[in-house]
Order: C-alpha cells, then structure tokens, then sequence
C-alpha cells in the first residue's frame, strides 16, 4: 500500500517538473475517467455484448421452447393419469361394495357362532352345575346315611344283646345291599 502511495505522490512531483502532470481536481477527473472507459467499453464491448445477449435470447427462448414441449407432454400424461384415476375409483367403489357385504356375512357368521358358543357354554355349565349338585347331594347323603347307622348302632349296642344286635346288623346289611342295588 506504501508502494502505491509513493508511486502518486511522485507523479505529482514530476507533473510540476515537465510537461504531463496529474489532475488532482477528483470531480473533474473522474467525470472524465468514467467517459473514457464508457466510449471504450461501449466501442469495443459492443460486439462481445450484442453476442452474449443474442447467445442468452436464444437460450431463454429455447427453454421456453423445451418447457412448452414438456408442459404438452405433461398435460398428456395428465389426461391419462385422470382416466387411469376414474378406472381406479370405479374399480375402489366396486371392491368397497363387495367387501362391506363380504364384512357383513362374516359379520353375521361371528356373531352367529358367538351366539351358538354362548349357547353350548350355557348348556355345559348347567350340566356341570347339575353334576355338582348331584355329587353333593349324594355326599349328604352318605354323610347323614353314615350318622344315622352310627347313631343307631351307638343305640343298638347299649339296649341291645348279642343275639338281637346280630339279627338286626344282618337285617340293616341286606337293606344297604338293595339300596346300593338301585343305585347302580
């Protein structure tokens, strides 16, 4: 930076010696700078501009052309993509229809077989209930069947003799006999 500053502050030394000297008016000398550099690059930047710009007009018109091409291409494929959809929707409808129905018959069949389910849980509980209460009153009755003979034989022992406690052991034996008989 100190090169560059010591390069102008010599040109303005030498302007005052010689001939060719350096404008230190900034207005004056800049108006002039941009007007030359202006005129030059306009003279000799026409050509290089006026190419680039018809290089870049053709360009954006052949995008535009590419893009109006792709945009019919796509507006094609629109129209058959609309119609595949209507196809499709027609065919979604359709399959809906069918399988609400089929939803519904199976439907019907569960609840059809929840309800038979249902039912042979019931009949089974109740043979089961029947089957215990059975069970228990034959437990009872055991129970009290075994009371009463030890009850009786309790009676028999005190009151009774030999002889008379023998007959009435065989008689109360045959009497268990027929009852276990019908049992069976």
């Amino acid at each position: 930076m100190k090169n560059l500053t010591d390069s102008f502050v010599f040109l303005v030394h030498w302007s005052s010696a010689g001939s060719f000297g350096l404008n230190t008016d900034i207005l004056t000398t800049n108006i002039i700078n941009l007007s030359v550099v202006l005129g030059v690059l306009i003279f000799f930047g026409k050509g290089v501009l006026s190419d680039l710009l018809g290089n870049r007009k053709q360009r954006i018109f052949n995008t535009i052309k590419n893009s109006e091409e792709l945009c019919v291409g796509a507006l094609a494929q629109l129209e058959k993509a609309r119609a595949h959809l209507g196809k499709v929707e027609i065919e979604a409808d359709q399959y809906r229809v069918n399988e609400s129905s089929e939803i519904e018959r199976e439907k019907l069949g569960l609840i059809n077989l929840t309800y038979k389910t249902l039912e042979q849980f019931e009949n089974s509980k109740n043979e089961t209930i029947l089957v215990e209460q059975q069970k228990a009153i034959n437990q009872v009755q055991e129970r009290v069947c075994k009371l009463a003979l030890q009850g009786a034989l309790g009676t028999l022992n005190s009151c009774l003799t030999n002889e008379l406690h023998f007959r009435t052991i065989s008689a109360n034996i045959g009497i268990l006999g027929e009852m276990q008989k019908i049992r069976h």
